[in-house]
């Protein structure tokens, strides 16, 4: 126990540590928000990643999808790193960083008002934002719960607080680059305890090979699916692949990293480092949720085949077999998820709000100095708002995590995806089109989760229909930009003009005019 604690006592006064010293780089709008927009590449991918991976993955994710798909579920954590990461920077991280720059836009809904030349798609976008955010928000309180209690059997309740004050201080002081530093060094301890977590839980089974052997004899659709290839649901392991892969091209606080890169050297390196990241993280953490049914004694399986405490006690469970000390070293790897998502989240909030609502509709001659305070307070206010909903949760036992994930993602990247990705590269993109995409991919999620059963049964999961609300949008966009008023030409010439400007780089990166 003392152990445990002394850990946690460092952990939480280096992450305040850095807050306070980078309280420097957070004095206006632009270190605030994106840290001047001068970020490396290690910093900007280690920020990408543990943003992207959380608590809700490694308790929530893991352990749902490593229940129903057995050792398959890795695919979705390979997914996540070549299409969620590796892609995502190859298709977005050039395209946003110069378009984001040359529109002056900050946030998501920003980018919508600019590109498009609309005050009400901004305020629209924005609020999208503030709802579907919260949700994921307080998922993230909860992937703590068991392991929290577990570990310290101490009320949970108090665990919430604390990370949320904790949170609040780093990111109040020092804004985006408080949560870079804090994000690479949360990371740092992500991939280190990940490796040790999977060694130690597969070595109780007799290692790897004794491990497959053991899931392979588990019961299934047929004789060793939850071992197989493709596991016993593959058209389900695929729509889980894209709802966490190809959505967080959606998310704004996702996306939100590609504002803040330095250099072309930051892209180019940073796409490799957060794939690497992601690899080991998401991989591990879905390869290790995949031998969840070997560990059944440890688990009340039901008559419906769901353990008892709801698939949010399966990792739990698996962690029960460790030793004191590395149980120890799981919280703070929890901890370090949650903590760096929670801040990208927090900040991605507090920013939409100052900036594209409150600025925009009721003060906009509001200072820099201003705007950085109100955003200050947006940051209490959105922690709070989580908390008090976590707790709530926790105590009444609403939901699992995965779904309440499954909600937020879906809507979000349901509403933005494609409309940010047709604004970056098509020209004849409509306004129409975006709020056409706003309107359906919310509507969707929200129906899914009021009246599940007005759709088939293949879209009543909120994981598939987030899937399906990503898919669609990509179709809705184009075909409703056809049907509509085109843009305003010199509104789009203006914001495609960057990608012309003329630059020079050296000769080891370009052979020159003649090459």
């Amino acid at each position: 126990m003392v152990s445990k604690i002394v850990m946690l006592i460092v952990f939480f006064a280096v992450t305040v540590g850095i807050g306070i010293y980078c309280r420097a780089h957070a004095t206006n709008v632009n270190g605030f928000v994106l840290g001047g927009r001068n970020v490396g590449p290690w910093l900007t991918a280690f920020a990408y990643g543990t943003s992207y991976f959380s608590a809700v993955i490694f308790i929530g994710y893991a352990g749902q999808f490593g229940w129903k798909f057995g050792l398959a579920s890795t695919w979705i954590g390979l997914g996540n790193a070549f299409l969620g990461s590796l892609l995502a920077w190859v298709v977005l991280g050039r395209r946003t960083r110069l378009m984001t720059q040359h529109l002056q836009s900050s946030t998501m809904p920003e980018f919508f008002g600019k590109r498009y030349g609309s005050r009400s798609l901004k305020i629209g976008a924005s609020i999208i934002v503030f709802i579907f955010l919260i949700p994921y928000t307080a998922s993230l309180y909860n992937g703590l719960s068991r392991l929290f209690s577990m570990a310290f059997q101490i009320d949970y309740v108090y665990c919430i607080i604390a990370m949320s004050v904790l949170t609040a201080i780093y990111v109040i002081a020092g804004g985006y680059m408080a949560t870079a530093i804090n994000d690479f060094i949360q990371g740092i301890i992500m991939i280190g305890g990940i490796i040790l977590v999977i060694l130690s839980v597969l070595k109780i089974n007799g290692g790897f090979m004794g491990s497959v052997t053991a899931l392979a004899n588990v019961p299934g659709d047929f004789p060793g699916s939850f071992a197989s290839f493709f596991g016993p649901d593959p058209f389900g392991l695929l729509c889980v692949v894209i709802l966490t892969s190809l959505g967080t091209w959606g998310l704004p606080q996702m996306v939100h990293k590609f504002y803040t890169i330095k250099s072309e050297h930051a892209i180019s390196h940073g796409a490799i480092i957060s794939t690497l990241f992601a690899v080991i993280v998401a991989g591990g953490c879905y390869f290790l949720g995949g031998f969840g049914r070997v560990f059944t004694d440890a688990l009340n399986v039901g008559a419906n085949g769901i353990p008892a405490g709801g698939y949010d006690a399966i990792i739990p469970a698996m962690m029960s077999y460790l030793p004191n000390i590395l149980l120890g070293v799981v919280v703070i790897l929890v901890l370090s998820a949650s903590m760096s998502t929670l801040s990208s989240l927090v900040l991605t909030s507090s920013a939409t709000l100052t900036l594209d609502v409150v600025k925009e509709c009721f003060a906009k001659k509001m200072s820099d100095k201003k705007q950085v305070f109100v955003m200050r307070g947006f940051v209490v206010v959105f922690i709070a708002i989580s908390a008090i909903i976590a707790i709530v949760q926790y105590k009444g036992g609403i939901t699992f995590i995965a779904q309440l994930m499954g909600i937020s993602w879906g809507a979000l990247a349901g509403a933005f995806l494609a409309p940010f990705i047709f604004g970056l590269y098509v020209k004849r993109t409509s306004k129409a089109a975006v709020w056409t995409s706003f309107i359906f991919g919310t509507g969707i999620m929200v129906l899914n989760m009021a009246a599940k059963q007005l759709f088939p049964v293949w879209l009543q999961s909120p994981i598939n229909c987030g899937a399906f609300a990503m898919i669609a949008g990509l179709v809705i966009v184009p075909a409703v930009s056809l049907f509509t008023k085109s843009p305003d030409k010199q509104l789009v010439e203006d914001s495609f003009a960057c990608y012309n400007r003329k630059v020079t780089t050296i000769a080891k990166d370009s052979l020159g005019e003649n090459d």
